[in-house]
């Protein structure tokens, strides 16, 4: 299938487009900036576009038979100053941007699509659906499902936090992780938040996608996941594939400085562990049992 990676110049949309072309799929990327040159990504057709942009025209969409979009607006994208509320902001980017782009891509003639979306929705609904985020990632993808045809076939993966290397490009959040374990942020306190979640590695997740596009059913989100670990068990797991093992007390008074309360969307100190649907796991192919292998991966490459 030729295949557009809307976010391809990202992080699990960029992975994801790597792993295809590794395949030998037929894969094009898509981005509001280019990849660096001489970056593995910059070896992939490419794209530029932002999705939100009203003046995308779907004509820029035709020739593909399947999209995979990883975008969608975080709270990494939150504009400064005080022009737009978040709640506003997320609206107009997921609830709204996202169902539009793809009308576009089924005017465009794509056939089948796979939405790279939030985990909150399936495992904290009543406690997530009040931060504005995620209620924007959860409308976005009922919308973008519910324009499912006989000749449209939208599905989701629904992903929890996600951890991995993509060749070449940066990752902030990451390298800081490290940096914090092994004692390089100056002044900050050293303890793990209450609470903990579900995680999974790149590679896990771009085998979902694949396996959605291939065999999703159209108007389905699955949820996908591998490890459930406290914030505790996971710092010390990076601390301890950093070379530097520690135990880590527990606070859930204290902001930490890394994992902080903004992104506890299930309630600052609660813990979204689950188990998937082992059905829905062999349907879509991927692989589990990988996190304590990645983190000493990130450990190194960070």
């Amino acid at each position: 299938m030729k295949t557009l990676v809307v976010g391809g110049t990202g992080f699990a949309g960029g992975y994801t487009a790597l792993y295809l072309r590794k395949l030998g799929w037929d894969v094009t990327i898509m981005g509001r900036k280019p990849p660096p040159a001489g970056t593995a990504l910059a070896q992939l057709p490419f794209q530029q576009g932002d999705y939100l942009a009203p003046e995308f025209p779907d004509t820029r969409l035709h020739g593909f038979d399947a999209m995979i979009f990883a975008a969608g607006a975080d709270i990494t994208r939150l504009p400064g100053g005080d022009l737009t509320s978040p709640k506003d902001f997320y609206y107009r980017c997921n609830t709204v941007g996202m169902p539009a782009f793809f009308r576009k891509a089924k005017a465009a003639g794509i056939g089948r699509v796979v939405n790279l979306g939030s985990f909150y929705a399936h495992v904290a609904p009543a406690e997530a659906l009040a931060d504005p985020y995620v209620a924007s990632r959860a409308e976005s993808c009922k919308r973008v499902r519910a324009l499912s045809d006989d000749c449209f076939a939208v599905c989701a993966v629904n992903a929890p936090f996600i951890l991995g290397i993509v060749p070449d490009l940066p990752v902030a959040h990451l390298s800081a992780i490290k940096a914090y374990v092994m004692g390089q942020i100056p002044g900050a306190p050293q303890f793990a938040p209450q609470g903990g979640t579900n995680h999974v590695t790149l590679l896990t997740v771009a085998e979902a996608l694949r396996g959605a596009l291939e065999r999703g059913e159209a108007g389905k989100a699955y949820l996908i996941g591998d490890a459930n670990y406290s914030w505790k068990e996971y710092l010390e797991s990076w601390a301890q594939a950093c070379g530097v093992p520690r135990e880590y007390e527990v606070r859930g008074d204290t902001d930490h400085p890394l994992i902080p309360f903004a992104i506890m969307y299930a309630g600052i100190g609660s813990t979204v562990s689950y188990q998937v649907d082992r059905e829905e796991q062999v349907l879509l192919g991927y692989g589990q049992g990988r996190m304590e292998r990645e983190i000493s991966a990130c450990a190194e490459h960070y």
